[in-house]
């Protein structure tokens, strides 16, 4: 099995990581991998892994350097001998249909995310990712938003939840070391008797950042102190950044609340926290942040539309809040603020539970491989 994996970039993300966990999937079944990216710092540990990569300009929506791209991408999965070609993203996708179709190779996409379908032009472009022979949904909130938009079959639909590393985030496999690195990584001073929340996610407005820090607020007038760190990444958003850290100052919240930047280890930031939070005011189309806050045994916080209305069991592991609702969130919080450290953790050990059954990165990569198969059977 010889599979090309095609991706903007490989920095920091749920696609990206999802690309290498396949690739090494791939590569242990017996198999060979290619992706092909402009570059990112998740290159070096792909081709550590053993795979193949080559950069190109995908992450360009360029016309001409799109057009460009169909040849490269059929010379380079042509050179591998490349027996499926498989995109992960709009503008890169267009270009590796043709590729696929000059080459008369199997097509899949994985639609990670529900992107903007807000003018006939725009749906139009996100029509590509439903082009796939096969096409993977990562929930069935997805699946369900691509029938009714694309208005496609859904028999060419499989459903692969993306797959979480349940043995990476255990809390007990987390060194006291590891943990004190990161808590000096941190621009806030950590103090264990301090409730620490955490929000991962790169700085964008969909993200919800500027709610948490509203809720944050809410919470000290109401004389309830905590910490709130939100690791991530402006990845030039640097406007959103200058407003959240405005807003931070203007609510004088500059010594409970941090902007952490990208942290790798994010194990270990799990490890230090209290609860986790996905604060999204757009739908998540799987929610990989409240899925491993529940593997990392937190109790987490999520807003109650999209993704997380499947992996967020509301009461049990969890809870799950209105959208763009700072009061809301504030009351989530404290509620399970309030809670015994006891209850705490009994709350995390369900979510740990829940996850391991139905998000284990072995049950994606397995369905993943049989999709590849099926295709090749074809």
């Amino acid at each position: 099995m010889k599979i090309v994996q095609i991706i903007p970039e490989l920095a920091a993300g749920g696609a990206e990581r999802t690309t290498l966990d396949i690739s090494r999937a791939i590569i242990e079944s017996g198999g060979s991998s290619l992706v092909l990216a402009k570059g990112g710092r998740l290159v070096e540990e792909l081709q550590t892994d053993g795979a193949a990569f080559y950069s190109l300009s995908l992450d360009s929506k360029n016309p001409l350097i799109m057009w460009k791209n169909i040849t490269a991408i059929a010379e380079q999965t042509k050179k591998f001998d490349g027996e499926i070609i498989h995109a992960r993203s709009r503008a890169p996708a267009w270009s590796a249909l043709a590729a696929a179709r000059r080459l008369n190779l199997p097509f899949v996409t994985t639609y990670h995310g529900t992107y903007n379908s807000s003018s006939i032009l725009k749906t139009k472009y996100n029509s590509i990712m439903t082009k796939g022979d096969l096409v993977i949904a990562n929930s069935h909130f997805v699946a369900a938003h691509i029938t009714k938009v694309h208005n496609i079959d859904p028999k060419k639909i499989r459903v692969i939840p993306r797959g979480i590393d349940l043995d990476g985030l255990r809390p007990e496999t987390i060194s006291d070391d590891r943990k004190s690195q990161v808590s000096s990584r941190l621009d806030i001073s950590l103090n264990k008797d301090i409730p620490l929340i955490m929000m991962p996610g790169r700085l964008t407005r969909w993200k919800g950042q500027l709610v948490m820090v509203k809720a944050m607020d809410i919470l000290r007038q109401r004389n309830i102190v905590a910490h709130l760190v939100m690791p991530g990444d402006a990845q030039g958003r640097d406007d959103y950044k200058t407003e959240l850290q405005n807003l931070i100052a203007k609510l004088a919240l500059q010594s409970s609340v941090c902007l952490a930047g990208h942290i790798t280890d994010m194990p270990a930031v799990y490890a230090i926290s209290d609860i986790v939070v996905s604060a999204s005011i757009e739908p998540e189309a799987f929610g990989r942040v409240a899925v491993e806050g529940q593997a990392a045994a937190k109790p987490v916080i999520a807003t109650a539309h999209g993704g997380s209305l499947e992996t967020v069991q509301d009461q049990k592991t969890g809870l799950l809040v209105d959208i763009a609702d700072p009061i809301a969130m504030a009351e989530a919080l404290q509620r399970i603020l309030a809670l015994t450290a006891r209850q705490q953790k009994e709350w995390g050990r369900k979510g740990q539970k829940w996850v391991a059954q139905q998000y284990s990165r072995e049950q994606m990569c397995a369905s993943t491989l049989a999709v590849y198969h099926e295709l090749l059977k074809k």
